[in-house]
């Protein structure tokens, strides 16, 4: 069944559709850099950097589209951004 055009039929969420395919470009978190500081955290507009139990983990590629902001923001050059997706 088709819905008619233009009518939005239920909400949706990011969780339910991988966008990291999108990805030109990829962060690389050097963890032996990275102090914890957690700014990259809020900046992200993909809740891309998971936070387990105060700290953070590498990156959820499934939802982070490479736009770099995460790498701009660390001050201690913990998140590098490579060529290419994953």
């Amino acid at each position: 069944d088709m819905t008619t055009g233009t009518s939005v039929v239920h909400s949706g969420s990011s969780a339910e559709f991988s966008t990291g395919d999108w990805r030109v470009d990829t962060p690389h978190w050097l963890e032996d850099k990275c102090k914890q500081c957690l700014l990259c955290i809020p900046v992200c507009p993909d809740s891309s950097i998971p936070v387990v139990d105060g700290k953070r983990i590498d990156f959820d590629y499934d939802h982070c589209k490479g736009c770099g902001i995460c790498a701009k923001v660390c001050p201690f050059d913990a998140i590098e951004m490579r060529k290419g997706a994953k």
